[in-house]
């Protein structure tokens, strides 16, 4: 690939198409201000394209994006016309698993404290990050259903736990926590229930940690973790954790920021091209009508120039975003009275 950092984006379904739209109109405001070496390229993977031809993600599409892009901005995906959300599927799962998306990145961030629902916490309270295992775990879809529609019936689900899949989501933990200048990592577990699996993360936290010996170690059962998080979530700087775990605490996180309307995530390869997301779903019902929060979305941008290597660049999108939830131009869900393209025109304008 050239010097050019090449973005594929899929606005999704719903008010994924919605956000994106904001999303991009932020994007072109930091490129026309930095002259950002990037091009976007669209494509029509979603709820209508499969309801029209059938596609969901072609392999040949993989490889593409795995040759010749650095990163895919995605928005929600989902749509009542699927009952079985096949297209989501296969485009969300498919590539986090095919391109080995390992790292499921979530920022927790409070920009204000009148967002957060805890009694006397403040913006220095609510500042710490979650790493989730992203290709392993119970989501591999290992297991099956006999005698179904039976009294006898008996369904599984495997939880798929490698070595090398636990200790490359535990390092990364570690690599970031030392790079940003994080001093604890949490690992949260079951360990005491779930003793296989989970006693392969224990011990790979324990002999990984043991190479870091400037950064604070801890370890908390996932009941504990939840617990821990709404009593004194100031104790926390890096959290990382499983697939199923991660999926459960970062939507407490958010919540914890303002709600899933400020929730960004990357899905990342740290060798490859990888995905960044808003997380917020795809919400098919008040698509079109001006009303979805896009800061999601916008701060998922910001996520995404930081990864290409624009850091500046996306701490002014972040630095925007938190202007606009400071003086309420924001939607009704964060108490302002704003559209979703009006937002998205006071954030480009802040840039």
């Amino acid at each position: 690939m050239s010097d050019r950092k090449q973005i594929a984006v899929i606005a999704g379904d719903g008010i994924g198409v919605d956000v994106t739209v904001e999303a991009k109109k932020v994007l072109k405001a930091v490129q026309t201000k930095f002259g950002l070496p990037l091009d976007v390229t669209e494509f029509d993977y979603g709820a209508e394209r499969y309801l029209r031809d059938g596609t969901t993600m072609p392999e040949t599409q993989v490889e593409d994006f795995r040759n010749n892009y650095d990163a895919i901005f995605i928005g929600a995906l989902g749509d009542p016309r699927v009952p079985d959300m096949a297209h989501a599927r296969d485009i969300l799962l498919g590539l986090r698993f095919k391109l080995d998306l390992f790292v499921n990145y979530r920022p927790v961030k409070l920009t204000d404290a009148k967002l957060c629902p805890l009694k006397n916490k403040t913006e220095k309270d609510v500042d710490f990050v979650v790493f989730r295992e992203n290709t392993e775990g119970l989501y591999v879809g290992m297991g099956g259903i006999f005698k179904k529609g039976t009294p006898d019936e008996i369904a599984t689900q495997e939880d798929i736990n490698t070595r090398k899949g636990v200790e490359r989501i535990i390092r990364y933990a570690f690599e970031f926590a030392t790079q940003k200048g994080r001093g604890k990592v949490t690992m949260s577990d079951k360990s005491n229930a779930l003793r296989f699996g989970h006693d392969l993360w224990l011990r790979a936290f324990e002999e990984i940690g043991a190479e870091y010996p400037d950064i604070e170690k801890d370890h908390l059962y996932v009941d504990a973790l939840t617990m821990q998080m709404i009593k004194r979530p100031e104790q926390f700087g890096v959290i990382v954790t499983c697939n199923m775990f991660g999926d459960i605490v970062t939507d407490l996180g958010a919540q914890l920021q303002g709600g899933m309307g400020l929730a960004a995530s990357g899905n990342i390869n740290p060798a490859g091209t990888s995905m960044f997301e808003p997380v917020h779903g795809s919400a098919p019902k008040y698509a079109g009508q001006n009303v979805a929060n896009p800061l999601a979305a916008i701060l998922t941008l910001a996520l995404m120039l930081d990864y290409l290597g624009f850091s500046k660049e996306g701490a002014e999108v972040e630095k925007a975003v938190e202007q606009a939830i400071k003086t309420d131009n924001t939607p009704r869900d964060l108490g302002g009275s704003l559209g979703t393209s009006q937002v998205g025109d006071y954030i480009s304008g802040l840039i």
